[in-house]
């Protein structure tokens, strides 16, 4: 009986609320809507915020109150998790009220909306990079910011994401090997140019172990006449990595790399030899 009276009073106060809702709807008092799409916006109801206010925003275009009006919207947006429409309006805001009250948490939310919206590193990065892009502009209009050290925590794990992604896909050509063409060079070009665009990246060593690899397999399967041009290419990218990663979790696959590269030039290294290349090495 008491869970009946229960529901009962619920479905009450659920009706009255469509009903003040729709009343609100229909009215023609712009003043009014704005008032209770506040009030719903301090209740979490953003879907009936944003419908409210944009019915309204035309009518305080050119007012004082329309940068409040674009900035809610945005903000209920933002709550409501539609980060791609509230970067819309907070982009919209900020463009229009460059030096408004909420200019600064308006281009940081636009920026952080798309963080939140950038998908995984397998799918399409267009989110992340223009998450980046807002999170430099950030910066650049409001470099002492409190939120600045934020906004560079988080552009940081979005470039990290793109750097994850140009892995995935050296990785993958790498694993292909000569299937179907040469996918070892296609590895060495997309690492190489993925440590340029980040080169303080997590992946960095994976990028440059890569480039080893790819450069002993390309050698290791090369014509004859070949062979001597593509070990001592390897023989560079072994220094490389030894130059990079001095201490590098891959050194001793590297260092067996560079041996063999020796050792198919017809070169032995005596351990004197050994002794000075890891002396030169470590300056």
């Amino acid at each position: 009986m008491k869970i009946k009276i229960l529901c009962a009073l619920l479905l009450t106060l659920l009706f009255a609320s469509c009903g003040e809702y729709n009343k609100i709807l229909k009215s023609r008092d712009a003043e009014l809507k704005y008032t209770y799409a506040k009030k719903y916006f301090d209740q979490k109801k953003y879907g009936r915020t944003v419908t409210l206010l944009d019915e309204i925003l035309s009518t305080y275009t050119g007012s004082s109150k329309e940068q409040e009006i674009l900035f809610l919207m945005a903000q209920a947006y933002f709550y409501d998790k539609d980060y791609t429409t509230a970067t819309q309006y907070y982009t919209r805001y900020y463009n229009k009220f460059p030096k408004g009250d909420y200019t600064e948490l308006a281009r940081f939310n636009a920026a952080y909306g798309l963080y939140l919206d950038s998908p995984d590193a397998r799918l399409d990065q267009t989110s992340t990079i223009r998450g980046i892009q807002e999170f430099q502009n950030f910066l650049e209009y409001f470099p002492q910011s409190e939120k600045a050290p934020e906004a560079q925590d988080l552009m940081y794990k979005l470039q990290e994401k793109l750097a994850y992604k140009e892995y995935l896909a050296a990785r993958l050509y790498f694993n292909l090997g000569l299937y179907m063409g040469n996918n070892y060079e296609s590895c060495i070009v997309t690492s190489r140019e993925a440590l340029k665009s980040y080169p303080f990246s997590e992946f960095s060593e994976e990028f440059q172990i890569l480039i080893v690899r790819s450069r002993y397999e390309l050698a290791y399967y090369s014509i004859e006449a070949k062979k001597p041009t593509r070990y001592r290419e390897l023989m560079d990218e072994h220094f490389n990595y030894k130059n990079m990663f001095p201490n590098g979790k891959y050194s001793k696959e590297s260092e067996r790399y560079y041996r063999q590269a020796l050792k198919a030039l017809g070169q032995e290294v005596d351990q004197a030899t050994n002794e000075a290349v890891q002396q030169e090495l470590s300056k």
